[in-house]
């Protein structure tokens, strides 16, 4: 198999994404190649990599010009156990625009007492956006850390926020 990378230029710097025309692997605000593929799945990492288009970018893209829950849409893999995989699709149920805390995010995925092991697979992430870690704060509401900066995580968020929702459900951006 040969994956495809591609970079997209974002508000917040340039995006790398990993993946195919089916799955995300990794999406990063990093554009080292060696950095990106050590993020990659321990399968993966020798596979064939080449510049090309893919669905993910797509979503991106549409996600960026206000469609917030383009993302969504995308399939998404990394390498993880069972606990941090029910973390990240629990991550994927947050909505574009919300906040859950660290704690909140461990007990929607079964485990109400696992706070430091939530907070560690949000750290673990490594696809970026797809799996939203920057709308985990903490039990008090301050922002916590993002591994690309908290002023970004800030922006993402107010990206995020600045919605409604359009006929049929789609949610689009309505301010900059």
């Amino acid at each position: 198999m040969t994956l495809l990378v591609t970079t997209v230029a974002t508000p917040f710097g340039d995006m790398s994404l990993i993946g195919s025309q089916t799955c995300l692997h990794v999406a990063s605000f990093s554009a080292d190649l060696d950095q990106l593929r050590d993020r990659l799945s321990p399968d993966l990492r020798d596979q064939a990599v080449r510049r090309g288009e893919m669905p993910a970018a797509v979503a991106l893209r549409r996600y960026l010009a206000g469609d917030v829950g383009a993302l969504d849409e995308v399939q998404v893999s990394q390498p993880g156990g069972p606990f941090h995989s029910r973390v990240w699709a629990v991550m994927r149920s947050v909505a574009p625009g919300t906040t859950v805390s660290y704690g909140e995010l461990a007990a929607r995925a079964g485990a109400p007492r696992a706070v430091r092991a939530a907070a560690s697979a949000c750290a673990r992430n490594a696809i970026c956006l797809f799996i939203p870690c920057h709308r985990i704060v903490r039990g008090d509401g301050t922002l916590g850390g993002y591994y690309y900066g908290l002023d970004i995580k800030l922006r993402l968020l107010e990206h995020e926020s600045c919605r409604s929702t359009a006929a049929g459900g789609a949610q689009q951006a309505v301010c900059a």
